[in-house]
């Protein structure tokens, strides 16, 4: 079925071009950080997980998401997300691919990543998260494989795929879970030392996934012959809704916890990520714009006749997407580190390199699914004409 990929208009080919010469140029960087180490990023002795860490838990949730679309399809067999399962799955393959990059890109190098493999150490979170990815992403491989290939032909998928699915949904909460429990299990980090992180990365996760695909599906709606129709994307609203309201919710607990406890290892780190410390505020403006869009997309969620609006719902969805990017892509990550446990205030800023193997690490993502997409959508038009 890859064949289908290797024909297009030319729009599409620009598009795989760009990506290409995207990649290209972060590979080269990526070499000089090989050669240069990681002393060419902003990290350093207290902020040692930044940009690259930063995407890979937000892109982590990403991967999770897609149990928002399987969960209802094949365990309460809600047929009108038939069209976009297969969707959400490739989201996930793809997702999965870039968090695995940004681990070896941020491990410094790449033999160290196989160590963890080769030499696991049981207790060590990261080697179990390396393991829950990598099995995340065999099981949708392997599932949208399969069950693909028997829409394709006209015929339900073989039943051995059937318990393969089912495991499927818990494991893409257990990625996120892990993920969390990176975070959490260091003691010595007080801005992540809540017993809530885990169901808050999932609760922002469960928000961000259905929303960038309602964005994938109408972009498909527009350039392709391609339709999921209104009902699975108004669904998809709903779900982002409510998980939006309990991702605030949560984060508004955390913040009166930390402050009205007033105890000083963790209000300093709220106080950091929203008004700054002694002129240290880096982070400050793009934590309230996070807040701005949040409120925004809430209002244009909850309120149904604005949800069903198809322009005010991109909108809403750009806004639950870019707020809880910047929320996890940026804040999350970086102010744990920042007051250190001894007080000291060490700000973090992405260096060109780190942006540029970033977006390369986007654009490999973004390449394997305008792949995956473009067979999709031919096979479905295929599909039709016959």
């Amino acid at each position: 079925m890859l064949e289908k990929a290797l024909s297009g208009s030319k729009l599409y080919w620009g598009w795989i071009a760009a990506l290409l010469a995207l990649i290209a140029v972060g590979f080269c960087v990526y070499l000089y950080q090989l050669q240069e180490g990681l002393g060419i990023t902003g990290l350093s002795r207290d902020v040692p997980w930044g940009f690259y860490i930063a995407q890979f838990t937000f892109l982590v949730g990403v991967a999770a998401s897609a149990v928002m679309v399987v969960l209802p399809y094949y365990l309460h067999h809600y047929k009108a997300f038939g069209k976009i399962t297969i969707l959400g799955e490739f989201v996930a393959i793809s997702a999965v691919i870039m968090c695995l990059t940004f681990i070896i890109v941020d491990m410094g190098q790449p033999y160290r990543v196989m160590n963890t493999l080769l030499h696991p150490t049981p207790n060590s979170l990261i080697f179990w998260d390396i393991m829950v990815l990598n099995g995340y992403l065999v099981l949708n491989i392997v599932i949208s494989r399969i069950t693909f290939s028997a829409e394709r032909k006209g015929v339900p998928p073989a039943k051995w795929i059937k318990p393969l699915i089912y495991l499927s949904i818990p494991w893409a909460i257990s990625i996120h879970t892990v993920t969390a429990f990176l975070y959490a299990g260091l003691g010595a980090r007080p801005f992540w030392l809540t017993a809530i992180l885990a169901p808050r990365f999932l609760a922002s996760a469960f928000a961000t996934g259905p929303a960038l695909l309602i964005l994938l599906c109408l972009l498909l709606r527009k350039l392709t012959k391609f339709d999921a129709g209104d009902e699975p994307l108004k669904k998809l609203a709903e779900i982002a809704t409510y998980a939006m309201i309990v991702n605030v919710f949560f984060v508004l607990m955390e913040i009166f916890t930390a402050l009205y406890s007033n105890i000083p290892e963790h209000a300093h780190h709220f106080e950091y990520l929203f008004l700054g410390i002694d002129g240290y505020a880096k982070l400050a403006p793009f934590m309230w714009v996070s807040e701005l869009l949040a409120i925004t997309a809430l209002v244009l969620l909850i309120v149904p006749s604005f949800r069903r609006n198809t322009k005010l719902l991109v909108v809403a969805c750009l806004a639950v997407v870019f707020s809880l990017w910047i929320d996890k892509g940026l804040g999350m990550v970086v102010t744990g580190f920042v007051p250190n446990p001894f007080g000291k205030i060490t700000e973090y800023s992405p260096t060109l390199p780190e942006l540029t193997i970033t977006a390369a690490i986007y654009a490999i993502g973004f390449l394997v699914l305008t792949i995956l997409y473009k067979v999709a959508v031919s096979v479905r038009e295929e599909t039709r004409r016959l």
